[in-house]
C-alpha cells in the first residue's frame, strides 16, 4: 500500500484534500450587512506520508497580530516538503474582530468564551461551532496562538492542563522558558479539547496589536518543536530543535495597585522576583505620596502592565510561582539569544 492510501480521508467545508497537496479552503461565516461574505480561510498542508492532524490556529482575538506572525512563518517552513501528517493552520481565526482590531466580535462577544457553540445561536457561538466542526474535531493535537491585551505584555510561555500527560508532553516540547498548569476558563477553546479529550496546548505572548521578534521567533521554533516530537516532522538535518529545557510553573497570581496614580515599574518581564520585593512604586502629580507595589509571593515575571497610569485593585505584574526563580532568568535569556539564529537565513528580523 503506498502512502496516500494510507492517509485517513479528510474533508473541510466538503472539500476533499489529498495526500501530498495544499489547499486553502474558504468556509463561509456569515455576511457583512453590505452583503460582502466572510469566510474563515483554513490552509490544509497534507504530508505524503500518513502521521497525525495537527491544527494551528491564531488570532482567536482579533487584535493578536503576533500570532498571526508566527502562523505564516510556519507555514514557509522548507521542512514541510517532509511533513508526515497534516497540518491545519488558520491563520485568522476570528476575522471580522481582525477587520476591526479589535479582540471582540461586532456584537463585542468574546470568541473565547463562546466553545462550544450553537448553529443556531449568536454570531460567536456560530463561528465557534464552525471551527470546532471543521478544524478542531479534525485534529489529533493542537497549538492555539495567543497575546496578551493591550498595554499587557506577556513573556512567551505554555499554558495547559497538565495532568493530561500528551498536553505536558507537548508543553516541554514547544521549548518556552515556562509552562503553566492552568485550568481552562469556561467557555475557552481549551475546556472544550480538555473535555473532548484532545490535547492542546496555549502559546502567550507579546501583547495585542504588537509585534515582537524574539516572542515571534520562540513561537515558530516551539510549533516546529512539538512537529518533530510528534514525528510530523524529522529531526535532525534542516529541523532545528531548541536547547532550552522549559521550567514548570505550578500556579499564578497577581501583584495589584494598592492605590490609583501612576506606576513606575521596577521589573521587567522575565524578572525574579521574592516575596515582599517592592516591583514597583505609584505616585500622583499632585501632592508626594508614594505606595509600593510589592510582590504577595516569590516567582517570575509572566506578564504586566506598560500603561503607567493604574487604578487602585489593577492588576499590574503577574508572577508564576517556580522553584527556582533565578534559574527560569537564566533561561529567559538563553532563549533570547537562541532566538536571534532562529530563521535568520529565511526571514529579517521585525522591528
Amino acid at each position: 500500500m503506498n502512502d496516500k492510501a494510507e492517509h485517513k480521508p479528510l474533508s473541510i467545508g466538503g472539500t476533499v484534500i489529498a495526500a501530498g497537496t495544499r489547499q486553502t479552503i474558504q468556509l463561509t461565516v456569515a455576511d457583512l450587512y453590505t452583503g460582502t461574505p466572510v469566510h474563515l480561510p483554513v490552509i490544509v498542508h497534507r504530508g505524503l506520508k500518513p502521521g497525525p492532524v495537527m491544527f494551528l490556529s491564531a488570532a482567536m482575538h482579533g487584535d493578536e497580530i503576533n500570532s498571526v506572525e508566527i502562523v505564516r512563518r510556519v507555514l514557509k517552513q522548507p521542512t514541510l516538503t517532509e511533513l508526515a501528517g497534516t497540518l491545519l493552520a488558520v491563520p485568522v481565526v476570528n476575522v471580522l474582530a481582525f477587520l476591526h482590531q479589535s479582540r471582540y466580535l461586532p456584537d463585542r462577544r468574546d470568541l473565547n468564551r463562546s466553545f462550544p457553540g450553537s448553529e443556531t445561536g449568536s454570531l460567536a457561538a456560530r463561528l465557534a461551532q464552525l471551527f470546532l466542526k471543521e478544524v478542531v474535531g479534525k485534529a489529533d493535537f493542537g497549538i492555539d496562538l495567543h497575546t496578551g491585551a493591550i498595554h499587557r505584555p506577556n513573556l512567551p510561555q505554555i499554558r495547559a492542563d497538565l495532568s493530561n500527560p500528551d498536553n505536558r508532553r507537548l508543553a516541554r516540547a514547544f521549548g518556552a522558558p515556562v509552562f503553566l498548569d492552568s485550568k481552562p476558563a469556561e467557555g475557552t477553546l481549551r475546556a472544550y479539547t480538555t473535555a473532548q479529550g484532545i490535547p492542546a496546548i496555549l502559546y502567550e505572548a507579546c501583547e495585542a496589536l504588537r509585534f515582537d521578534e524574539t516572542a515571534i521567533r520562540i513561537g515558530v521554533q516551539g510549533v516546529v518543536n512539538v512537529m518533530v516530537e510528534l514525528e510530523m516532522l524529522p529531526k535532525g538535518g534542516e529541523t532545528s530543535t531548541s536547547s532550552v529545557v522549559p521550567i514548570y510553573a505550578r500556579s499564578e497570581g497577581w501583584a495589584r495597585a494598592p492605590v490609583s496614580g501612576i506606576l513606575r515599574s521596577q521589573v521587567a518581564l522575565g524578572d525574579a522576583v521574592k516575596k515582599n520585593q517592592t516591583l514597583g512604586v505609584i505616585g500622583n502629580p499632585f501632592d508626594e505620596r508614594e505606595e509600593p507595589v510589592v510582590a504577595p509571593f516569590g516567582g517570575i515575571i509572566i506578564g504586566r502592565v506598560t500603561l503607567p497610569l493604574v487604578y487602585e485593585g489593577e492588576a499590574a505584574f503577574h508572577i508564576a510561582r517556580v522553584e527556582t526563580p533565578d534559574e527560569v532568568e537564566k533561561k529567559v535569556d538563553q532563549i533570547e539569544a537562541e532566538s536571534a539564529e532562529w530563521g535568520g537565513h529565511a526571514e529579517p528580523r521585525i522591528v
